[in-house]
């Protein structure tokens, strides 16, 4: 069974930073892209950044220079460090691991949004 677990979500100031964490339940996790999506009510689950099991990441233009992306194997654990924070990044953000390929040199928001196992999300709320 695969389980994913979003934490960090809080309410932050415009310009401030934050620290999300996703805990993977699943062996065999350094075989796998992982991503990160966030979702408002009023728009469509929106692919934020995926890293390969080499690190390589891919951000989306709306966060790019503004989060980093890094994964941690041996701890299961993946994170998402946010800075800048601005009031369109509120969210639910959601990690997602695609199990039905191996991860390879470059990692993909689409097959990750298409395959991708969920966690619960966690919420970001950015206002001043």
């Amino acid at each position: 069974q695969v389980q994913l677990a979003e934490s960090g979500g809080d309410l932050d100031q415009p310009g401030g930073p934050r620290r999300l964490s996703c805990q993977i339940s699943i062996l065999l996790m350094d075989r796998f892209d992982i991503g990160c999506f966030r979702q408002t009510q009023r728009k469509e689950r929106e692919g934020v950044t995926c890293v390969t099991i080499r690190h390589a990441a891919y951000y989306a233009d709306t966060v790019k220079n503004r989060i980093t992306n890094s994964r941690d194997d041996a701890k299961k654990m993946v994170y998402l460090q946010m800075d800048n924070l601005k009031p369109e990044d509120t969210a639910v953000y959601y990690c997602a691991m695609d199990r039905t390929k191996l991860s390879s040199t470059r990692c993909s928001l689409e097959d990750l949004k298409r395959n991708g196992y969920w966690g619960q999300g966690t919420q970001v709320s950015v206002s001043s």
